[in-house]
């Protein structure tokens, strides 16, 4: 039940805020009765809401989500610094973690002009295809840079990184500059730079800022990332003592 339960939360990965139960079926290869019981569970639980519209994630799920200390931590220690960020370029803001081959937000701040980026909080797309994502990707393990490279690139839009050479060189020139940048490779029309955040020489996770392409001046957007990177390092690294 545990399993088929987390299928049903795991449904709503794609993004979509309200799902209709014959989508749950479908998404999770469950019979609509099942969906159906399992998902009054969850309701019961506040895991899940429902209206007429359909199903949506629950309050419960909110107020859990909260307490995981990975992403307390980081979000109290970074808002500070990504809040110096926005104020200085009105740009959206983001922080992100590693999972698997992807990034997960763990934070963003919106700008001035985020008018059809696809992150948001607690989403996840590719480490490849986005500035924060190879940040977090040059500074991970030879072993988790290899069989990502391994496999086949995914592609968001038709600027996506899918030559594994390319990719391979671009990681190498993020470690050697602590800079990462993407232009249109997960929005057309956006670009984006980001630094990692590492502590004991671990990436524990990148901060980004992204901006139309009309704005992209990397000198000073690199700048800026780099010294909120620089202060949420320092602060991490003063309470892991």
């Amino acid at each position: 039940m545990l399993e088929k339960s987390m299928r049903i939360l795991q449904a709503f990965r794609s993004g979509d805020r309200k799902l209709r139960l014959s989508e749950i079926a479908e998404r999770t290869g469950m019979p609509k009765s099942t969906a159906h019981r399992l998902s009054q569970a969850l309701i019961d639980h506040q895991l899940l809401a429902w209206d007429a519209d359909g199903y949506e994630l629950g309050l419960g799920l909110f107020e859990l989500s909260a307490l995981v200390p990975l992403k307390q931590r980081l979000r109290e220690s970074a808002l500070p610094f990504m809040q110096d960020l926005f104020l200085a370029t009105h740009e959206t803001v983001h922080l992100g973690v590693r999972d698997g081959t992807d990034v997960i937000y763990v934070e963003k701040i919106y700008g001035h002009s985020d008018l059809a980026l696809p992150s948001r909080v607690g989403g996840r797309l590719p480490l490849t295809c986005t500035a924060v994502g190879k940040a977090l990707l040059a500074f991970s393990t030879d072993e988790i840079r290899t069989a990502v490279l391994a496999k086949p690139l995914r592609r968001i839009t038709t600027k996506s990184v899918i030559d594994p050479e390319r990719l391979r060189r671009q990681l190498a020139e993020i470690r050697a500059t602590g800079l990462a940048f993407e232009s249109e490779e997960a929005t057309l029309g956006r670009a984006c730079v980001a630094a990692p955040v590492i502590v004991q020489g671990e990436a524990v996770a990148a901060m980004s800022i992204s901006v139309p392409i009309a704005q992209y001046r990397i000198p000073q957007l690199a700048a800026a990332v780099k010294t909120a990177t620089l202060g949420l390092t320092r602060q991490l690294r003063s309470t892991t003592r």
